[in-house]
């Protein structure tokens, strides 16, 4: 049961519903509306009486199965990770190496993404490599070295996180936890994060359907923290030209469903360094509010992903023309008001000195 509350609502109102839910052994989770009111997620039903306390506006006991992730919860959301906006109309960039290898490394390479425009940092520290022999990343000494660039740049940064007892530390460095494919669907970590205030980046597992996404993202949301930024970062397909299928699709129909914020990694969804700037550019157009691409400054060289890593020079190139795309496609997403829509004359196609052989309307 989902129930709104108006934000002229009496505290009353509010310890009303808790209280009945308590009282009825139900549990509870509160979020804002983003129109100062408050939105009560209630796992069970309440007599339909609530209804009738002052600055109630709405009941629902027909929703989603993910309530507190759903449009009927609220309106589109912006989550502040570090000071920067992801939902708020203009795209993000999540810039940085797969993996942290060295301090004056990562350091030069922020500098290097902030000019190239990137908002935020990325880095691993924790790896989780599908070879046990593969580099596994600095842990603990990666994470200092992505203080460090923080320091010395002000952009914002981004980890992963691989257990729920890494939580603390992670959360004690970053600016946003990144929760990786592999772990969508790793309950006992969702909770965990759930837990903290961090901002989180929960990335789609490459099996994962749109809704066991978005009920991953409803672990998170239910244990406390509403802060949630989903990320499309491809699926497993049968085309082995293919690392994965960046599946665009998800974009506009998780925005048709939710409120939660989504951006969309072109590295891994490609898994070729050749396919990330068409694959940028389509992630943005598909209506995502951001990218997370793989950067290094000698990509053949980098200890992890290097084959679909780009360099600085390519990712200022994709922001330049990431930001020309996102003014051009302004408001296609608007409903037409058909009484508004200006008339046109007939496009007329002419070959050169002739009369006018084709009509079209426009």
């Amino acid at each position: 049961m989902l129930i709104t509350i108006s934000s002229e609502a009496p505290q009353s109102t509010r310890a009303a519903i808790l209280l009945a839910a308590a009282e009825g052994g139900l549990r509870t989770q509160t979020m804002t509306n983003g129109r100062g009111g408050e939105v009560v997620a209630i796992v069970g039903s309440l007599p339909p009486l609530l209804g009738e306390l002052p600055g109630v506006e709405s009941i629902q006991s027909v929703h989603k199965p993910y309530m507190l992730a759903s449009l009927e919860a609220r309106a589109s959301s912006i989550v502040d990770a570090g000071g920067v906006g992801i939902g708020g109309g203009t795209p993000v960039i999540m810039a940085g190496p797969c993996s942290i290898e060295s301090r004056e490394t990562l350091v030069d390479l922020a500098r290097a993404v902030k000019a190239a425009g990137a908002t935020m940092l990325r880095g691993g520290a924790f790896k989780p490599r599908s070879s046990p022999y593969s580099f596994q990343g600095l842990g603990l000494e990666g994470l200092q070295h992505l203080a460090a660039a923080r320091e010395a740049t002000g952009l914002a940064v981004v980890t992963e996180v691989m257990e729920p007892d890494q939580v603390e530390v992670v959360a004690g460095y970053a600016d946003m936890l990144q929760v990786g494919s592999r772990n969508m669907a790793n309950f006992p970590l969702l909770k965990r994060i759930g837990q903290c205030t961090t901002p989180v980046l929960l990335k789609r597992g490459f099996s994962a359907t749109l809704e066991e996404l978005l009920m991953s993202a409803e672990y998170i949301m239910a244990n406390g923290n509403p802060n949630v930024v989903l990320c499309e970062r491809g699926i497993r397909g049968f085309d082995a030209a293919f690392r994965f299928n960046l599946d665009l699709n998800i974009v506009p129909a998780i925005k048709e469903v939710s409120h939660l914020p989504v951006i969309v990694d072109p590295s891994h969804g490609t898994g070729r360094r050749s396919l990330v700037k068409r694959m940028a550019m389509a992630g943005l157009a598909s209506g995502a509010d951001g990218l997370m691409v793989e950067v290094h400054p000698d990509p053949e060289r980098a200890l992890s992903d290097g084959y679909q890593t780009i360099t600085p020079d390519e990712l200022a190139h994709i922001h330049r023309h990431g930001l020309a795309l996102h003014e051009v496609l302004a408001g296609l997403d608007d409903e037409l008001d058909e009484t508004t829509i200006p008339a046109h004359e007939p496009v007329r196609i002419t070959a050169l000195g002739e009369e006018p052989a084709v009509v079209l309307s426009a």
